[in-house]
């Protein structure tokens, strides 16, 4: 059995993820604290049925950062996440992440409350710069984001999405 026909068994999510970043380069990221341990992640969510990518991230956009109608540049990574939903619904995600820009002073203002953040285990938002980000040593997702970010600061966005280590 290939590795597609193990995937194609599987119920997997489908969700979209921004990478936000500041006229002054510093990245926006969502503290998750799940009960296997805290992990710092691209603002984004599951797509709702009907939902395009960029509906979905507009939504997710006002929601957990209070980001209205921002305006939703370049696809650039794919990432599938094999994991069981602590829920029992999935058995992991596939995002697609956009980069989305923001002028410098930007203030996260969630359109949820901190009560309905929590329920979806988002306990925190920070700005980051890339060298905060590489001392903090902190798990993130994409495993990878240090690098990840460093690429696209220094060289822009990938010609064509690339897809991504969890």
């Amino acid at each position: 059995m290939s590795d597609s026909d193990d995937i194609s068994a599987l119920r997997i999510r489908e969700a979209v993820r921004g990478l936000v970043v500041d006229s002054e380069g510093r990245v926006l990221l969502v503290r998750f604290e799940f009960p296997a341990g805290t992990r710092w992640a691209l603002p984004g969510g599951g797509l709702d049925a009907g939902e395009t990518h960029h509906d979905a991230l507009r939504r997710e956009l006002a929601e957990e950062v209070g980001l209205h109608d921002p305006m939703i540049g370049a696809h650039l990574w794919n990432r599938l996440h094999i994991v069981a939903f602590m829920s029992g619904e999935f058995d992991g995600q596939r995002e697609r992440i956009y980069e989305v820009d923001v002028p410098a002073g930007f203030n996260p203002q969630p359109q949820f409350s901190w009560e309905q953040l929590n329920a979806e285990f988002v306990f925190e938002l920070r700005w980051w710069t890339l060298t905060e980000l590489k001392q903090a040593r902190v798990d993130t997702a994409p495993r990878d984001l240090v690098r990840l970010l460093h690429n696209y600061l220094t060289m822009g966005p990938p010609p064509q999405p690339i897809d991504v280590e969890p």
